[in-house]
């Protein structure tokens, strides 16, 4: 079998449709972040919910692995052998991982290494998945080879809980908060999207989907990294 992705493309007006809904969402984002002048503090957990959100995070990690088995035999079952093209996108996450585990650190340095390390954790853990939630909405109804719904829900359900989880461990942090420069770096990933659904948000088996891939890529460690930039002025949602 000839593979050339791990999902098939967007075309003509569903291409299209796709584009302005990504761009619409980047717009509301760049309205929300002009309107924001300080941060909003995120409230951080106690210990008894941080070891909570620990332990689903695991749990959904474990899950999602046994569903992946489960998954692959129902795969080879339906369509033979199948073995899924390598990510050409896999060294720029590898990097971007490190350098923002370094990156916030860095930035959490003042605080103490406990805090340091533990904000460096939860936000490199939270960062791509702030890329994979939008993205696996995008692509989850356009899998190659095509499969059931039964199978899409099986893969799909394990790694939203794994997603959602992640983001909760920014709860963890008591640095964690949202400013303008989050919502403006995560509107520009959204508009990177915008475009590569221009692409058909095409496997990025080609110059210029592996570019808008990576740009966006980039841009969601870019974003999980201002969760962490150092404010003077901290307001919340109560206050507001």
């Amino acid at each position: 079998m000839v593979q050339y992705g791990t999902w098939s493309p967007y075309e003509g007006s569903g291409a299209l449709l796709l584009a302005l809904a990504l761009f619409i969402i980047g717009c509301v984002l760049i309205y929300l972040g002009l309107r924001r002048h300080s941060p909003i503090g995120v409230a951080q957990s106690g210990k008894i919910v941080s070891v909570l959100l620990v332990t689903m995070w695991c749990l959904s990690i474990v899950t999602f692995l046994n569903s992946i088995i489960t998954y692959m035999q129902s795969l080879i079952q339906q369509v033979g052998p199948f073995t899924p093209p390598s990510s050409p996108i896999s060294p720029i996450t590898n990097l971007s991982v490190l350098a923002t585990f370094i990156i916030i650190a860095y930035l959490s340095r003042h605080h103490g290494l406990k805090i340091a390390l533990g904000s460096a954790i939860a936000g490199t853990i939270s960062a791509p998945m702030i890329f994979e939630l939008p993205y696996d909405l995008v692509v989850m109804w356009r899998l190659y080879p095509p499969i059931s719904t039964q199978l899409t829900m099986l893969f799909f359900l394990p790694l939203f809980l794994i997603e959602i989880s992640s983001f909760s461990l920014l709860t963890m942090s008591p640095l964690t908060k949202i400013s303008k420069y989050t919502l403006f770096t995560l509107a520009a990933m959204f508009f990177v999207f915008s475009i590569w659904a221009l692409f058909g948000f095409s496997y990025p088996s080609s110059p210029i989907p592996f570019a808008l891939n990576a740009a966006s890529k980039v841009l969601c460690f870019m974003t999980a990294i201002t969760l962490f930039l150092p404010q003077t002025k901290i307001t919340t949602k109560e206050n507001e």
